[in-house]
């Protein structure tokens, strides 16, 4: 393997299996720890409810409520991180690496003027310096700074939800690891919800039946054009020299919703009956996406996954910014299987950026009839 350099000329030493990335860089995105300086204000948090959130692998979220009860809290939780090899699609091998051994990480839930406090642990088993960068907190690098631990190494990370809406979190440990670990899979999303809860463009209270979390991950999986298949590799470190090929030409081999194409669909499909109304959440870490769900629409959709925001309605198609989540909700009226998708339909159909929801109740011809079933033309 090539040794992989940056634009200085430099190399950059890759972790090994049982050891530790070690990259230095004069980049701009650093990725060393951040000691803190003296405090001028401390923890507001004496006196505070203390709850521990147990997480779930999306598309599913955990149990929370959607309008507040009390007063603000400390939420806990504690995540793993993985290095796996996971198949992303028929016959098509990654060296994975995840917060708590999906793609994307799990869904974290808490209120606005909560505090979230992590426990993120990374096993001596693994290979790489890792971190946590929260788009939803303030200062230090969205936490990244306070947080690389090596392999056997844990960290507890607490920060104040000050912002309401849906937020990116990743793995940034510095430099040209950031986009790598990023684009393996190591990303999730976590919601803060107003503590009245979610308001339609009125201002009324707007309530779901169901919520998804639905993780958009794009993949750069080496081709070998002699064996005529994707390479394979024995880990991260083995991996990523002829990665970083593929990601410089800025053009995903793979497009997944959480984690294989295919992964929401059939048996996996996200349910709903008639009459239910369900909050879609979606996420991109690293590329712009677009949403669309095949015969419906997205009733309220909060940009930017902005909630205190007043939400757009009745949109076709929302856009998602790289690196950032966005809301949708929606009540469906007919049953049948929708097609949740990225509606560049390249993406969708050849790359796998598709999903489906299986909606059950009776049809509404009002809506919709067919007239005249298809036959020889008169």
């Amino acid at each position: 393997m090539k040794p992989l350099v940056n634009k200085w000329g430099r190399s950059i030493a890759v972790a090994t299996s049982l050891s530790i990335a070690a990259f230095i860089s004069p980049t701009l995105i650093a990725g060393e720890a951040m000691e803190v300086g003296n405090v001028g204000v401390q923890a507001n948090i004496a006196g505070l409810e203390r709850v521990t959130q147990t997480l779930v692998a999306p598309p599913f979220l955990p149990k929370h409520n959607q309008v507040a009860k009390g007063e603000p809290k400390i939420v806990a939780m504690t995540m793993e991180i993985v290095e796996k090899e996971m198949e992303i699609a028929e016959d098509v091998f990654v060296q994975a690496m995840t917060f708590e051994g999906s793609n994307p990480g799990p869904m974290i839930v808490v209120h606005q003027d909560d505090y979230v406090e992590l426990t993120l642990k990374n096993p001596a088993t693994n290979s790489m310096v890792h971190n946590i960068d929260f788009h939803a907190s303030t200062g230090a690098l969205g936490g990244g700074a306070l947080t690389n631990v090596a392999p056997g190494q844990q960290v507890v990370l607490r920060f104040k939800a000050t912002k309401a809406g849906v937020f990116v979190y990743h793995c940034a440990p510095g430099g040209a690891m950031i986009p790598y670990h990023v684009v393996s899979g190591m990303n999730g999303a976590i919601m803060v919800l107003p503590r009245d809860g979610l308001k339609d463009e009125n201002g009324k209270l707007s309530t779901y039946d169901k919520a998804y979390y639905i993780g958009e991950q794009d993949w750069y999986v080496p081709f070998d054009s002699e064996e005529d298949e994707y390479k394979r590799y024995g880990s991260p470190a083995e991996a990523m020299g002829e990665t970083f090929e593929v990601m410089k030409t800025l053009t995903p081999t793979h497009l997944t919703f959480n984690g294989k194409v295919g992964a929401l669909t059939g048996e996996n499909a996200m349910t709903a009956k008639v009459g239910e109304s369900v909050l879609f959440i979606h996420s991109q870490a690293n590329r712009d996406s677009r949403v669309h769900l095949i015969g419906g629409h997205g009733d309220l959709v909060w940009h930017g996954g902005s909630f205190n925001d007043k939400p757009a309605t009745a949109l076709e198609t929302w856009a998602v910014a790289g690196g950032e989540a966005t809301a949708a909700m929606y009540t469906f009226l007919q049953p049948g299987l929708y097609a949740y998708v990225n509606h560049n339909l390249i993406e969708a159909i050849l790359l796998g950026a598709a999903a489906h929801v299986s909606v059950e109740g009776e049809w509404n011809n009002d809506l919709m009839e067919q007239v005249e079933k298809p036959g020889p033309i008169k």
